[in-house]
């Protein structure tokens, strides 16, 4: 009998990682196809569109702070059957993405310049990211939107759907790039500004699409209208849940951030070398965070049906096969480094620190596989935000962020010392992420009876 809930727990976790992986990978490649293709442009391009995308980074966690936030409420609520209260988290959480979106899409229409004065002082940047910035004002309020959407379908189960959003999205902006960046099949030969014209183009195209699986769809819907279901127990279990899922990821993401405008104030050749570095990474990423997000699915749909001790059994199966993911990780990076260095068209300066960035990220992926497998996939299923929160601030506000600028600016150290120091933040915080863990202290059914 034991042996059966073993094959069903591995079975489920394979039919969700694979959908969430394809789409992971989806989104990395569009991120190495800028890349790639600006490579092409010239340095100053890519350290632009690097710098600027930070303002999408920081927005990503948002989505996903909020996403995850509605994910442990529906997830469990999926497990309990309560489809309407679904529905009404989903309205809540579309208030929220909604308000967050305009307020950044706003300020890229009105003040890109200083946005970008923001991460570097270097006159050409600002000057090749600030219509990058002010077109990809498009994509933020669609981005909102459909992020909430696509996290609702993933918290019922439905990655194969959301997958194949994702993948349009994706496969059309890869497309779009070449045209509007080289100038194909007649289109203006656009630069930077064409991969903003490009993401923007395929975001509205697939907020349509959305809109198209809604109208298909029986029972989860894209709608409006569900921003005005009212209900006070579930609000007030969405801010309880999510404002600190959604503090945590931001905290997170502004701080990730800052090491951009650190790295952005030590030259363009850090800047050059740290584009390459991220889509690696994010290659090397892949699988673990596929497992922490479909993990934490799995989990909440547990807990929401009571069964809180096959949950804390199958949180210890995660961590087994998060380990192994953030192995595999590692060996991607290390893999992919001579081809990189082969194939990447930098100064020598730039090489250099390329070079020894990517040695350094084959062991700090398995840093950010436990965290991320832990903190947003195991806590979060079991309601357990606040924690992250608290563990993730106190680790990049008052120790990495504070460290790398010293390092930087008060000690002038080299670029490469202050990378190594700025990529200890994963590991600092492992004792009392662990120590969580096995306390169980994060497994709770957070569902509510009665609620309509």
């Amino acid at each position: 009998m034991r042996n059966n809930l073993q094959d069903t727990f591995y079975s489920q976790i394979r039919r969700l990682v694979i959908p969430i992986v394809i789409q992971n990978l989806l989104s990395a490649a569009v991120n190495s196809a800028d890349v790639v293709m600006l490579n092409y442009v010239g340095q100053s391009s890519i350290s632009a569109v690097s710098l600027a995308s930070q303002y999408a980074s920081v927005l990503f966690m948002v989505y996903y702070g909020l996403g995850t936030g509605a994910t442990m409420l529906c997830a469990q609520y999926f497990g309990k059957g309560d489809m309407k209260a679904i529905k009404a988290v989903e309205g809540i959480a579309l208030r929220f993405s909604l308000a967050i979106s305009s307020a950044f899409a706003l300020a890229a229409l009105a003040i890109p310049d200083l946005m970008m004065t923001l991460f570097t002082s270097d006159p050409e940047l600002i000057r090749l990211g600030s219509p990058y910035l002010r077109i990809l004002s498009v994509s933020y309020l669609c981005w909102g939107i459909i992020e909430i959407y696509l996290a609702i379908l993933r918290s019922i189960g439905r990655v194969v759907i959301s997958t194949s959003l994702n993948a349009l999205a994706f496969t059309l902006n890869i497309f779009l790039n070449a045209v509007f960046i080289f100038g194909l099949f007649g289109a203006p030969k656009l630069g930077v500004t064409g991969v903003a014209v490009a993401t923007s183009t395929s975001r509205v195209i697939e907020l349509i699409a959305c809109f198209i699986v809604s109208a298909l769809s029986r029972d989860i819907k894209l709608k409006f209208s569900y921003m005005f279901i009212k209900n006070r127990l579930l609000f007030s279990d969405f801010v309880k849940l999510s404002l600190p899922a959604l503090g945590n990821d931001v905290a997170w993401g502004v701080a990730f951030s800052m090491y951009s405008v650190i790295i952005g104030h030590m030259g363009s050749d850090a800047v050059a070398a740290n584009s390459f570095v991220i889509v690696v990474r994010n290659f090397g990423t892949i699988l673990c965070f596929g497992i922490a997000s479909a993990g934490g699915i799995l989990l909440g749909r547990e807990i929401g049906e009571n069964r809180l001790e096959d949950a804390k059994n199958d949180a210890g199966k995660l961590m087994k096969l998060t380990v192994a993911s953030g192995a595999l990780g590692g060996l991607i990076i290390l893999g992919a480094t001579p081809f990189v260095l082969r194939y990447a068209s930098l100064s020598e300066t730039a090489m250099h620190y390329l070079k020894y960035m990517l040695l350094i990220n084959t062991y700090y992926v398995m840093g950010a596989a436990v965290n991320t497998t832990l903190i947003a996939g195991v806590f979060r299923s079991g309601g357990d935000s606040r924690f992250g929160f608290i563990c993730d601030t106190i680790d990049m506000w008052l120790y990495a962020v504070p460290l790398g600028f010293f390092a930087a600016f008060v000690l002038k150290l080299p670029v490469m010392w202050v990378y190594f120091l700025l990529c200890t933040d994963e590991f600092v915080k492992w004792p009392w992420v662990l120590k969580h863990y096995k306390s169980n202290k994060w497994l709770h059914n957070i569902t509510r009876d009665n609620l309509f």
